[in-house]
């Protein structure tokens, strides 16, 4: 059971953090109202897409910039409490720094828990929405990246031609075991090449003894040959990157999808690492900054503290995105690069408890 003091802090610290919360979605709706209305300007749709948009994009972008709330939700609620002399109360009350810190992480640790299985898979089915919405409107929603369990689909148009492919698996540059169905501009057949590999590496795409089947006649070419395509391999993993648009339980079978075709998930499995490490995270933050706090006290100013939340949200954003790519680009392994920076962020948050801790 709770005690008073205990429920007090936890209490204010949420009220910070909802606060901030609050705060910067509004600063990210803004933002984004103003992006949604320059990509519709010259476009003929309803007034209210740019707004309705931006209200479909917005939380998934709030779940990104958590780590930055929980700094400043715990500098924000540490100067309240130095600023109020309720810090004393709290150690009268037998509330060390050490007690007070611990009560935060779980508090963050609870938190984290929450972002991930209930806000992170609402948002991201938003952002599923806005993603399918916009693509509507976009002058590249003609091509078209899918993989399920029968393998990879693609739909591109050449000319006045509309081409679906559909291979079994691809790997590196390649791609195994494909059809391809060309269309003409009333969707009726008119041609198909069968092939069990074909070199992607570019938009020529250069497919090897081709079965190519013309109204009804199929003839074998022993030579390779040049079929033109607006895909490549970059283009395709381009595709294939929006996967913030895609819940827990999506990300897991997409990853097994993934493994069937052939196809990399290192993206998939940073990106599961990073969902599963993010309660430990916002603990880590949460007793970093309160650790910080300790040292600096009352005697700074608000917009130090902002200042200073700034600065350690960049420069924990920028090892992390260095291990993430790191990572993504098989230099370490995966798990290395989503645990190392925690690690390497826990080992200040400690050494700064041993410091700060009173007997």
């Amino acid at each position: 059971m709770l005690k008073t003091y205990e429920k007090f802090l936890i209490k204010s610290f949420l009220n910070k953090f909802l606060l901030i919360s609050l705060i910067f979605f509004s600063l990210v709706v803004i933002l984004s109202i103003l992006e949604e209305i320059s990509f519709f300007k010259n476009i003929d749709a309803g007034f209210f897409y740019p707004y309705f948009l931006t209200l479909l994009g917005a939380p998934i972008t709030l779940f990104e910039i958590f780590p930055f709330i929980f700094l400043l939700s715990t500098q924000f609620l540490f100067f309240d409490l130095f600023k109020k002399e309720e810090l004393n109360l709290l150690k009268i009350n037998g509330l060390s720094n050490l007690k007070i810190i611990r009560i935060l992480f779980l508090t963050s640790f609870l938190i984290g828990i929450l972002s991930v299985t209930i806000f992170y898979n609402f948002s991201s089915k938003l952002k599923f929405f806005y993603t399918d919405i916009k693509n509507q409107f976009s002058t590249d929603n003609k091509y078209l990246a899918v993989v399920n369990d029968s393998g990879l689909w693609l739909k591109d148009e050449i000319n006045d031609s509309t081409i679906i492919v559909k291979a079994k698996q691809i790997k590196e540059n390649f791609l195994f075991g494909v059809v391809i169905n060309q269309f003409n501009s009333n969707f009726n057949l008119t041609k198909t090449i069968q092939s069990e590999k074909i070199n992607i590496e570019n938009k020529n795409w250069v497919i090897e003894s081709p079965i190519i089947t013309t109204n009804n006649i199929s003839e074998y070419d022993k030579e390779k040959i040049i079929f033109q395509s607006n895909f490549d391999t970059n283009k395709i993993n381009n595709l294939f990157s929006n996967i913030s648009t895609l819940n827990l339980f999506e990300l897991f079978n997409l990853k097994n999808d993934y493994e069937k075709l052939g196809y990399s998930s290192t993206e998939i499995v940073i990106h599961l690492l990073r969902l599963s490490s993010t309660p430990l995270f916002f603990g880590i933050l949460t007793v970093l900054s309160s650790v910080i706090m300790f040292y600096f006290k009352k005697d700074r100013s608000l917009f130090f503290h902002i200042l200073l939340g700034i600065l350690m949200s960049v420069i924990i954003y920028y090892i992390s995105f260095l291990f993430n790519s790191l990572g993504n680009n098989g230099k370490v392994p995966v798990i290395w690069s989503i645990f190392l920076p925690i690690l390497f962020i826990s080992i200040f948050a400690i050494i700064g408890l041993i410091r700060v801790n009173e007997k």
